[in-house]
């Protein structure tokens, strides 16, 4: 069999999208839609590949992210590159030959314009890790949590802890309510208080061009839905999270340290749980629970909203050794003058 290399505008993006949803591993970041957002995002720059027969059949596919987080002269050396939920392959001789192929020239690609690569699982893919490893991918123990939604919702609620039970009660008793962002105007909103945990926590934020272009691009398909807590007339927490194919992730979240006594945290974790539940979804995804081994606050809290954990992990490849050690000194020193 002769193999195709396709890239973005090669490909029939109806082709794209049925091979991602029929895929036993396809998600949300590897559609065209993503693409797309990406596109349009400030200092994001997609990257598509597909390996295909001479019919155009799809056997291999991903979609990588590269991502420079500052500008100006530290720009080269912030420039990552994320493979979320990929790559994407046929479970067969072809599809595994393909995706060889695949990594073969994503490589070239990267070693060209990032300091590494970061493959993200979203499911159990401990299948792939042998030929991961051959192309220089090092396996990272890494944690996330799954929410089983198929539960009645009274058996999720009994599942979380007592104190999260708690907090959920004062919320509501202290008139904290939860809705949905319909309206374009309101993203702003969301992404002010996302900048101020982000600086609190002092690690960088995608710009609003990412939540500007996930709203107007992801939000009519139905594939992403944001939420904020309000009490009062005074927005306090909000949270971002892409749906596709019966799950529902955790992308982007918030809660107002100045009004932690009305638990905006808890309410809007909560809520896309109970969204969900009720409105046919399989899975609720945390979208990441930090490194097993070490102290980690934000898996204490999601723990307690009774998922299961699991190890799914991550692959790294360093692409330029010595840049990456640089970088790392200049992030270090940019945490340290963050106010």
């Amino acid at each position: 069999m002769t193999f195709q290399i396709k890239f973005y505008h090669e490909i029939n993006k109806a082709k794209w999208a049925e091979f991602v949803r029929q895929n036993p591993d396809g998600n949300f970041f590897q559609t065209p839609e993503l693409y797309e957002t990406y596109e349009k995002t400030k200092n994001y720059h997609p990257i598509f590949i597909a390996i295909t027969t001479d019919h155009e059949d799809i056997l291999a596919l991903l979609l990588a992210v590269r991502i420079q987080e500052f500008s100006g002269p530290f720009g080269a050396l912030s420039s990552r590159s994320v493979i979320q939920g990929g790559p994407l392959f046929q479970d067969n001789e072809s599809g595994h030959e393909a995706l060889s192929l695949l990594l073969t020239e994503y490589d070239k690609i990267a070693k060209r314009c990032v300091l590494y690569t970061e493959i993200r699982n979203t499911c159990d893919r401990s299948f792939i890790k042998e030929t991961l490893s051959k192309h220089g991918y090092e396996f990272k123990d890494h944690l996330n949590i799954l929410v089983d939604l198929k539960k009645p919702k009274d058996v999720l609620l009994a599942g979380l802890s007592k104190s999260r039970r708690r907090f959920l009660r004062k919320a509501k008793e202290n008139g904290v309510i939860v809705e949905e962002i319909q309206t374009r105007h309101q993203i702003p909103v969301f992404y002010e208080l996302l900048k101020k945990t982000y600086k609190n926590a002092k690690i960088p934020l995608a710009d609003i061009s990412l939540f500007d272009a996930a709203f107007t691009i992801l939000y009519p398909k139905n594939l992403i839905k944001f939420f904020l807590v309000k009490h009062n007339d005074e927005y306090i927490g909000g949270i971002m999270t892409p749906i596709y194919n019966g799950v529902i992730t955790e992308w982007y979240i918030t809660g107002s340290r100045d009004h932690s006594k009305l638990y905006p945290s808890d309410a809007i974790t909560w809520h896309p749980i109970e969204w969900g539940a009720d409105n046919g979804y399989s899975i609720f995804d945390f979208g990441g629970a930090g490194e097993p081994g070490k102290e980690y606050g934000v898996r204490d809290f999601k723990m307690q909203f009774g998922g299961k954990l699991m190890n799914l992990g991550r692959h790294i490849k360093i692409h330029s050794p010595k840049k990456l050690w640089v970088a790392k000194k200049v992030y270090e020193l940019w945490k340290k003058i963050q106010r």
